[in-house]
């Protein structure tokens, strides 16, 4: 678990960026710390466990990477390990997660929009062999012709029993649906493509965290507006959209 703390042998200094192990009780559901959390040196954005429960991956967004850190036997975090060099973390990592086989991970990279005093950056799908804690280079997914322009990927889900990965996409109101391939890497490009919002007149909104119901039925997008404006010196709503898309998913071809 991602946890903000300040015990006695972490240095305020740090802002409780860490990476903590808590033992639940089986009885209360309470949560007690269980061994010592390790310090992150940024501030963390995604964090999840590899299907082998050997490993912890965390990404961050500034600057765009993942760590990998050992998970001991009893469930207590063990060090950080070292990566080699040149792996491409993309622009704004803003999730990851291993695939079912476990033999590779994906980095969502959203990429930025551009504003008044910056240009866009380019978003992206990162897929890294996966072995003994170590990441290496195998795919990096954008739309054909693209760079990686246009294209805001923010999380995605893997369908639990068909070879399929659904992906929402923040800055395009959308879900996107690739191909799970058998060596873990995803299909070239996206097999359906399927706005988020169900009228074209909705303000943008900001597709978030995507959650395939357990039964590979439905998968579920939040549509966020969170957007503001100025209003008598007031930051108030700018009339964003906020739902929760449901899409059925059809057993045979898994279009949403």
């Amino acid at each position: 678990r991602l946890q903000g703390d300040w015990s006695s042998d972490v240095c305020s200094s740090d802002l409780g960026h860490l990476l903590s192990a808590f033992r639940v009780d089986p009885a209360s559901g309470a949560l007690t710390p269980h061994g010592s959390p390790k310090v992150l040196q940024v501030r963390p954005i995604h964090m999840s466990i590899d299907h082998t429960g050997r490993y912890a991956l965390t990404t961050y967004n500034a600057p765009s990477h993942v760590t990998v850190h050992a998970i001991h036997d009893d469930g207590t975090l063990g060090e950080e390990i070292a990566q080699n060099p040149g792996l491409d973390f993309g622009i704004y990592a803003h999730q990851v997660r291993a695939t079912p086989r476990n033999r590779t991970v994906t980095l969502v990279t959203r990429g930025n929009n551009p504003t008044s005093t910056t240009k866009e950056d380019p978003g992206a799908i990162k897929v890294f062999r996966f072995a003994g804690g170590k990441l290496s280079n195998l795919q990096s997914l954008q739309p054909a012709g693209s760079k990686g322009y246009g294209f805001g990927p923010r999380h995605l889900d893997f369908h639990p029993t068909l070879p399929f990965v659904y992906v929402s996409l923040e800055r395009n109101n959308r879900l996107d649906v690739y191909g799970l391939n058998l060596d873990g890497s995803l299909s070239d490009q996206a097999l359906f493509k399927v706005s988020t919002l169900n009228d074209s007149t909705l303000r943008a909104s900001g597709p978030s965290a995507i959650h395939i119901h357990p039964n590979g039925r439905f998968v579920y997008v939040p549509n966020r507006g969170s957007g503001t404006v100025d209003y008598n010196c007031q930051k108030v709503s700018n009339g964003g959209y906020n739902s929760v898309a449901v899409f059925a998913i059809d057993r045979k071809t898994g279009e949403p």
